[in-house]
């Protein structure tokens, strides 16, 4: 067990490739196509699964009974929502997948006998030959990146981030092998982890799916969560208690200019090789079956259909064996490609087109069709089902007994048992870090009068992020996480065990003054692509939390701050108001793991010391983009900082909280993929109303759907069968009057379908008596229906029907008198728009 980071070497030699070879030599920055560089670049890995000759056999004489149609259905991997049981049997599709926020039923409370029902019945219906010859068992997919996330109950751990400041492969190996266990639970094979992200700019939304911005720990990290997951290769690997693990995204996801999610890396060969693909090095040599191919560009070509890095470099030269699966439609993004088009990404080397929409249809009938017609040559169709197939065999399915029949099937006992739970908890316990501790504050002593505030203080779904229950991870309640504890719950255990007295705020208002003030606050649950940043700084533009430490520092309180998120942040002005800060990153639902550290056993001693150190360095500028190893490296806090109790602190208490001068106002973007915290989206219906927390919703009225328009799941669909009304809606206001002030208007860019009723009215409300609707039904009915339009309302129509811009809680709602579907896919107030706003009023 490590408690000290070594130094980041950027200068990694290939020796950390566990591959003699000299140091690699940077080549010009150009992707280019000599397929000399693989032998030059990449090491050939010694892996540890060999191929076996009897298998190889078996899967020959596989092959040669199998039709066309029988080996393209092994490439396409449909998503739960978009196929039934019956379309199982009667494509024998090789696998399939439940996306982020998609449940058996549609129902987010599914119960594991939920799961395990879904995945027999669709492992039955892939061995039942009657429609499409075929007794190919399938296999189920699943994002199980930080426990069984998708499942209500599962132990959930620290996301990645917080892992690796942990730097502890034995723990991550042992947290890995929990989650195989959860998963196998309900039936499922398959789980698309690890992350193997080097990330190089934490403004990249998914900056908390990666470990550490050092290749080492990453590489070091890969290979015990795939030992974790499927067994050591010469143990029990893929035994009955692990699933196949798919060590992601190849590759360079973490380097994209910007940080911009799915973008372009730019690095040289022997920087991707050196820094980004060492997750991969460590991954497959511990024995992972699947690689997902990445989003992302390399010098402007997309992943998903680069011949050279995924059959050259990762097949040919690194010696994998396995198949690679894409992403979330990622073959459609090629140039030349639609989501139901595209031969390119097979000629690449894609083995598994992930094709979660209704367009694995088609695309399954062109990919027969492009074979017939010489496009695709047939041998790339049976290296790719070859490759399937020996995933499938080396795992057993086979072999084993059907989902429903599995050693570890139904044991729903597992399922967020003590045990795990413990797991998890030393995982918290490992993963803080203490960035500052004034007169050595901490740890609280729980006999004190302890206020515990802030909007994360007694909230499971902010502390465990995105990727929760729902893919974002938003719209979930305590309830959701039973057997789950808030940081509050941890808290309160000890202090009323001590004897203390704890008052729990969200606002941080106290019947009676505190001897300290416990604040948990940071960041809103995101995932990928809705949590990018333009820059670091924290609550730009909006500085609730900040107010709240400088009213209780005001009060004469001392200040503990716990920091929720999901990278380092610029918060200097935030650690200056706190006595005490601590970065607790996103911890799971183990809240409890939080408390063991901060408070102190009753006689005031030490429970137990902080270990985390930072993997991650904290920035210095809301612009830095600092990695250790850089020519001009000063960032805040350096790669593996952290403090123990009883040592002293380097931060000043008055850090530089100037930024760079910008009077802009930007766009107030209200949905942009998602739907953009604090706001909801709620359904309202004959007097009923009921929050969005999954990929679909339903009142009497009205039913809403999420639906890919340009990526995943950026669009959402509503369905009016009677009068109802959708919002975008806060708990608390917001002040807008900025907007209304600089001639801003509303933007939406939606679409009808059919038949647009007399009144569809688009609103913003506010306190009691000041709501405001307009009826853009004649809008609607002028625009061409299937297409998407762009439509401005200024925001002084809305002033004038009562709207009191200083307290909006709904700055948009959308309400049908009648029969009608209105989707949308981009909502914001946009400053400066009001003059050439499709609906303009004149100022009073």
């Amino acid at each position: 067990m490590t408690t000290q980071f070594k130094p980041a070497l950027l200068a990694l030699s290939c020796a950390l490739a566990l591959a003699a070879c000299s140091q690699p030599q940077a080549p010009d920055s150009t992707a280019g196509s000599d397929t000399k560089r693989a032998d030059k670049m990449w090491p050939r890995l010694s892996l540890p699964v060999a191929q076996d000759a009897a298998m190889e056999q078996r899967i020959s004489e596989m092959l040669a009974s199998m039709t066309l149609a029988q080996k393209v259905a092994q490439m396409i991997q449909p998503e739960i929502r978009d196929i039934s049981v019956e379309d199982m049997r009667k494509y024998g599709f090789g696998s399939f997948l439940n996306g982020g926020g998609a449940f058996p039923n549609d129902n987010k409370h599914a119960t594991p006998a939920d799961w395990i029902a879904l995945a027999e019945a669709m492992y039955q219906a892939s061995v039942d030959d009657s429609l499409d010859g075929s007794t190919i068992p399938t296999m189920w997919g699943t994002d199980a990146v930080h426990g069984h996330n998708n499942v209500i109950g599962a132990t959930l751990f620290p996301h990645n981030i917080g892992l690796g400041a942990a730097n502890n492969p034995e723990l991550i190996e042992q947290i890995a092998r929990v989650t195989a266990r959860e998963v196998m639970v309900t039936g499922i094979d398959w789980v698309f982890a690890p992350t193997v992200a080097v990330v190089r700019d934490d403004r990249w939304g998914r900056t908390y799916e990666g470990y550490s911005e050092d290749p080492a720990i990453v590489h070091d990290y890969a290979a015990a969560i795939v030992t974790g997951l499927q067994g050591a290769a010469d143990a029990d690997f893929l035994g009955s208690e692990r699933v196949i693990s798919t060590v992601k995204h190849f590759v360079g996801d973490g380097g994209t200019v910007g940080g911009d999610d799915q973008g372009d890396n730019i690095a040289s060969e022997a920087d991707l090789f050196r820094i980004h693909a060492q997750g991969y090095v460590g991954g497959l040599q511990a024995g992972a079956q699947t690689v997902m191919a990445s989003f992302n560009s390399w010098h402007g070509s997309k992943i998903h259909g680069d011949n050279y890095l995924l059959t050259e470099v990762l097949k040919d030269r690194m010696g994998f064996d396995g198949f690679v699966v894409g992403d979330w439609n990622g073959h459609g993004q090629i140039p030349g490609c639609t989501n139901d088009n595209c031969a390119q990404a097979a000629l690449a080397g894609l083995d598994v087109y992930m094709v979660p929409t209704p367009a694995w249809k088609p695309l399954y009938y062109n990919l027969i069709q492009q074979v017939e017609s010489g496009i695709i040559p047939l041998s790339r169709i049976d290296d790719a089902v070859r490759r399937i197939l020996r995933v499938k065999l080396r795992a057993g399915l086979f072999d084993k007994p059907s989902p429903a029949l599995r050693p570890l099937s139904g044991k729903t006992e597992l399922i967020g048992s003590a045990e795990h739970r413990a797991v998890a908890r030393q995982a918290v316990q490992q993963s803080l870090v203490l960035l500052k501790n004034n007169d050595n504050l901490l740890p609280l002593n729980p006999t004190q009068r302890i206020l515990v505030t802030g909007e994360g203080a007694d909230n499971i779904g902010m502390q465990s992020g995105g990727w929760t229950i729902s893919w974002q991870g938003t719209g979930n309640s305590n309830s959701d996480f039973p057997g789950g504890s808030s940081i509050y719950d941890g808290i309160k255990q000890a202090v009323d065990a001590a004897g203390g007295k704890v008052e729990l705020s969200r606002d941080g208002r106290y019947q009676q003054k505190p001897d300290v003030a416990v604040v948990v606050f940071g960041e809103q649950p995101y995932a990928e692509g809705n949590g990018d940043l333009d820059n670091l700084e924290y609550q730009r533009g909006n500085k609730a939390d900040l107010a709240l430490l400088r009213k209780l520092k005001a009060d004469g309180i001392r200040v503990v701050s716990l920091f929720i998120s999901g990278r380092p942040l610029w918060v200097n002005p935030e650690l200056n108001a706190s006595d005490a800060f601590v970065a607790v990153w996103l911890p799971g639902s183990e809240g409890v793991g939080v408390a063991d550290v901060v408070m102190a056993k009753a006689d005031g001693s030490v429970n137990m010391d902080f270990h985390g150190k930072l993997s991650f360095s904290w920035p210095a500028t809301p612009q830095q983009h600092a990695n250790v190893g850089d020519a001009e490296y000063q960032p805040l806090l350096p790669y593996g900082f952290g403090l123990r109790y009883g040592k002293p602190g380097s931060l000043s208490n008055s850090l530089n909280e100037q930024v760079a001068a910008d009077n802009s106002l930007d766009d107030l973007v209200l949905f942009e993929r998602a739907v953009k915290p604090p706001y909801q989206l709620v359904l309202h219906s004959n007097d009923d109303s009921k929050t969005m927390d999954s990929s679909v919703a339903q009142l009497a009225n009205i039913a809403v759907r999420t639906f890919d328009n340009k990526v995943q799941e950026d669009a959402r669909r509503l369905s009016f069968s009677g009068a109802a009304k959708v919002s975008l809606t806060s708990a608390f206001p917001a002040d807008l009057r900025a907007y209304q002030e600089s001639g801003s208007a509303l933007v939406i860019e939606l679409q009808h379908t059919g038949t647009v009723p007399e009144q569809v009215l688009l609103g913003m409300d506010c306190a009691q008596s000041c709501n405001s609707s307009i009826n853009i039904a004649p809008q609607l009915k002028a625009l061409a229906a299937n297409s998407w339009h762009s439509l401005s309302v200024d925001l002084a129509c809305f002033a004038k029907q009562g709207a009191d811009f200083s307290q909006i809680f709904t700055p948009l709602s959308l309400q049908a008198s009648g029969t009608a579907e209105l989707s949308f896919t981009d909502i914001r107030l946009q400053p400066g728009k009001a003059a050439s706003a499709d609906l303009r009023c004149a100022a009073d």
